[in-house]
């Protein structure tokens, strides 16, 4: 380009000088000649800077970039018509800028290098800037993958780097109705459309998605080769094992903090026991024949409890012992009594056998072994579910800890009872006897429906899945360096309903021990090779410590100020002017601020193509439907 030609350029694409520098704001008083919506150049219309565009400040061989976010127009009070040819002459219009970056051989970079001087010129940026300053992907280390469009730029398309995405934790967070959960689809279909066929990308990419709401659950959303998990709490028509069940073993299961969580354990008295039975559990189930083991701790129980002399303590404690064991059919077909051979006596205070006054059995404990409640003993088995197993346990060491005065029967038996009353819910969605404990085994895309799953289960079962997971890869990349190379990343849709701080529908301690597991994912998990993406329409409802956390945003329309003042608090690289738009933002339109990209940009989404590979999230048309 000729000297000339350079001139008229710069003359074309200057819009004024630096009049104030006060830190990273600016201000530059627009020459005359600009205040216009559009210039001429070659021919073509080139759009005049206003708020929301890009400028930059040339400083020496400095290019600092930054981003209108105000303006203000005055008009000069002392003229005479003839030193003006039009009205706009009279105007001075001044420009509020935020300073973003800067360029650094032709690359752009986000951060303050330098701050502009008085009376350094200001220019519009060229194509070729405007589409460095929109580049986010590192050519030589990332693969791009397009999202979407700039909103104020229709043709520029924005691309994002796959490993500076998906290798990052991500927030997506929007009012009902605004696109965030067609953003998350969108997201993760265009990765498995970049990669579904690859085998490296089978095998080692795990996602896990939670889905409150069965928007992903349909057959092709996000991808066609995905395993779904339709669980349901729901009274269904058949037997129950047509049902899905999520595989979850025992030791996933078997957990003090877990299973004290489920019972509404209190930390002083209630958890201390469930850990003692879980020790004992645990010893029982290393033993050489467990089934053996439990049988004769039982017997021996049996046994201590008939020749008590505390009659009250006595029956509570073998109305526990008739609990656990199998019940008593009789020879007509009838439920047997366990204890209509054995008979109380007020006078001696002890047991004996029924209508024999010379074998009480404190006496004659050899007679203990010809009672019904002692035989019965040897008709005992597990059951196969295993909180059906671990309550018996829990009643187990009740009567050794009650017999032995370790605990109050009233102190404990209610947390025992609120386990056994999630007991059934549990059995419909989790299954304990899976052959294969590997739940990527069937596709490396995971999607558990919650959708008919009652509200305390919607509860527990993320946080059960989101632990086993979390602690199976972590395991397992440290054992085996295969394993080190799979990434695990963990999505969850309306996240709200888990990850709020805010919940008073439980206790304290469930809602601590759920945030810290979450907490130590998002803190930790980096380094394992796991990432969170989480999805919701309430940012303030979820734990600071979380959304602080995640490295990448996309920012639908928000109209709660809570929620946007949540966000403005935990991103402080997003500007003020992206900020104050958050609550007009039209559906499918949202900002994009993080790690991967140089500066924050409002982008509007790109389409799912073709539609059934949407989510099931549409708003029902009533005239349609209603007509």
């Amino acid at each position: 380009m000729s000297n000339d030609q350079q001139t008229l350029k710069d003359s074309i694409f200057k819009i004024g000088r630096v009049i104030s520098v006060k830190g990273r704001l600016v201000e530059v008083r627009v020459d005359k000649t600009k205040n216009t919506s559009h210039l001429l150049y070659k021919g073509e219309l080139l759009k005049n800077i206003s708020v929301g565009g890009y400028v930059k400040i040339i400083k020496g061989f400095t290019k600092i970039v930054g981003k209108v976010k105000g303006e203000r127009v005055e008009e000069d009070k002392y003229f005479s018509r003839k030193d003006y040819k039009s009205d706009k002459e009279k105007v001075n219009r001044t420009l509020e800028i935020e300073l973003l970056g800067f360029f650094q051989n032709n690359s752009f970079k986000r951060g303050i290098k330098e701050l502009p001087l008085i009376d350094n010129e200001c220019f519009l940026l060229e194509n070729i800037e405007f589409d460095e300053v929109h580049d986010f992907v590192d050519q030589d280390r990332d693969e791009p993958l397009t999202i979407g469009a700039l909103t104020i730029e229709k043709g520029q398309k924005i691309s994002v780097g796959v490993n500076s995405l998906f290798a990052s934790h991500i927030g997506i967070f929007g009012n009902t109705g605004s696109g965030k959960s067609y953003t998350l689809a969108k997201l993760y279909r265009e990765l498995f459309q970049k990669y579904q066929d690859i085998q490296n990308f089978k095998q080692n990419a795990h996602f896990l998605l939670i889905d409150f709401n069965g928007e992903y659950s349909n057959e092709k959303c996000i991808t066609e080769t995905k395993k779904v998990y339709n669980l349901t709490t729901k009274e269904v028509d058949g037997t129950q094992d047509d049902r899905d069940k999520f595989p979850l073993n025992e030791n996933d299961l078997i957990n003090v903090e877990l299973i004290s969580i489920l019972a509404n354990a209190t930390d002083k008295t209630q958890k201390p026991f469930i850990s003692r039975s879980i020790k004992f559990y645990k010893q029982v189930q290393e033993s050489d024949n467990p089934l053996d083991f439990f049988k004769n701790t039982v017997k021996n129980r049996i046994r201590d409890i008939l020749q008590m002399s505390d009659k009250n303590k006595a029956y509570i404690l073998a109305d526990y012992i008739k609990t656990i064991l199998p019940k008593l059919i009789e020879e007509n077909g009838f439920e047997g009594d366990l204890m209509d051979d054995i008979d109380w006596h007020n006078q001696s205070q002890g047991f004996r056998v029924r209508g024999d006054n010379d074998s009480f059995f404190d006496q004659h404990p050899e007679k203990i072994a010809d009672t019904k409640l002692f035989k019965q003993v040897d008709q005992y088995d597990f059951p196969e579910d295993v909180i059906s197993k671990l309550i018996h346990f829990l009643y187990l060491q009740l009567v050794y800890d009650v017999y032995t005065d370790k605990a109050q029967n009233e102190h404990i038996a209610p947390a025992i009872n609120k386990l056994k009353s999630k007991r059934h819910d549990i059995e419909k969605v989790l299954n304990t006897q899976a052959e294969t404990n590997d739940v990527f085994e069937e596709s490396n895309l995971i999607v558990v429906n919650l959708y008919d799953v009652n509200l305390e289960m919607k509860k527990t079962l993320p946080l059960l899945f989101a632990r086993k997971i979390y602690a199976e890869h972590k395991s397992k990349r440290k054992t085996d360096t295969e394993e080190a190379k799979i990434s695990l990343n963990i999505i969850i849709d309306e996240a709200h309903n888990i990850l709020s701080k805010e919940s008073v529908r439980e206790a304290e301690s469930w809602k601590d021990y759920r945030l810290e597991t979450f907490e130590e994912i998002i803190k930790e998990g980096r380094k394992f090779g796991v990432f969170l993406t989480i999805a919701s329409q309430r940012p303030a409802d979820i734990s600071a410590t979380i959304i602080s956390q995640l490295h990448n945003y996309f920012l639908h329309r928000l109209i709660n100020n809570n929620d946007i003042t949540a966000i403005e608090r935990t991103i402080s690289y997003l500007d003020r002017l992206s900020v104050e738009s958050m609550s007009i933002l039209p559906t499918g339109t949202c900002i994009l601020a993080g790690l991967l990209a140089q500066i924050p940009v409002v982008i509007d989404i790109g389409l799912i193509e073709p539609k059934e590979y949407e989510p099931d999230n549409k708003t029902p048309e009533l005239i349609k439907n209603w007509s």
